[in-house]
C-alpha cells in the first residue's frame, strides 16, 4: 500500500475496502453525480470525498487514487469526441494481460468495462456505439495513450484547488484516431430505441 498525505490518512482509509475493481465501482455507483450546479469543478479525490458528488474526471481520479494505493498505476484513459459532444474520463486497471475500466456516470450508458480487452484500443472501441447525441449522431472520434498520474505530485490527491492543470495536460495529450479514411460519414445514426434508453439517469438534479 502506498503512503498517503498524513493530515488525510483517517479519510482515504476507506480505501482499504476498496480491494477490487468491482467496489471500487460500487462505491462511486452509490456517489451522487456532481451536476456542478453552482460552478464547473475538477476535484481533488479528498474532495470528491468531502463533497460526496463527482462527474466522470472526479470519479476516475478517486478511482485511479485507490489503485494507486494499492500499488497500481493510476490510470486515465480520455473519450474524445467531435465537437458537438462532450469527452468522457475513465480509470483504466488491468488483471493479468487485460483491460477495464471504471467509470462514473448518471446514464445507463458508458458505463463499467470489466477486464476482458486486450489492447486500449479495443477497449475504447467498445464505447463506441453507445457514444451518441440524442439526435443518435456517432460521437466518439479518438482515445487517449493511458494517462499516469504518478508523475504528479502529491497534492493532485489532496488539493484544496481545481485540478484544471491535469485535466487540460490529459486533453492535450497524446491521442489516437478511432475512425480512418471517412468512415465517420458512413456511420448509422442510434436508432430510437438505443435513444430513449440512453436517457435513462440514476440521479436527478
Amino acid at each position: 500500500m502506498r503512503k498517503f498525505p498524513s493530515p488525510y490518512r483517517k479519510e482515504f482509509e476507506i480505501f482499504k475496502k476498496l480491494d477490487t475493481p468491482v467496489k471500487i465501482q460500487d462505491f462511486l455507483d452509490a456517489i451522487r453525480i456532481n451536476f456542478e450546479v453552482k460552478r464547473e469543478t475538477c476535484r481533488s479525490p479528498l474532495m470528491v470525498l468531502r463533497h460526496k458528488e463527482a462527474h466522470c474526471m472526479e470519479g476516475a481520479m478517486l478511482a485511479a487514487a485507490v489503485f494507486w494505493y494499492h500499488g497500481e498505476k493510476p490510470l486515465l484513459l480520455d473519450l474524445k469526441a467531435n465537437s458537438n459532444d462532450d469527452d468522457h474520463v475513465v480509470a483504466l486497471f488491468r488483471q493479468g494481460n487485460l483491460w477495464g475500466a471504471i467509470s462514473k456516470t448518471n446514464h445507463a450508458v458508458l458505463q463499467y468495462r470489466d477486464p476482458i480487452y486486450k489492447t486500449v484500443r479495443e477497449l475504447a472501441l467498445s464505447y463506441f456505439n453507445e457514444y451518441f447525441l440524442e439526435s443518435g449522431e456517432k460521437t466518439l472520434r479518438s482515445y487517449s495513450v493511458p494517462f499516469d498520474l504518478s508523475g504528479y505530485p502529491g497534492d493532485w490527491l489532496a488539493s484544496r484547488q481545481n485540478l484544471w492543470h491535469v485535466a487540460v495536460d490529459l486533453d492535450t495529450s497524446p491521442h489516437v484516431a478511432l475512425l480512418k479514411n471517412g468512415a465517420a460519414r458512413r456511420l448509422r445514426k442510434a436508432n430510437a430505441l438505443e435513444i430513449k434508453a440512453s436517457t435513462l439517469a440514476q440521479w436527478k438534479k
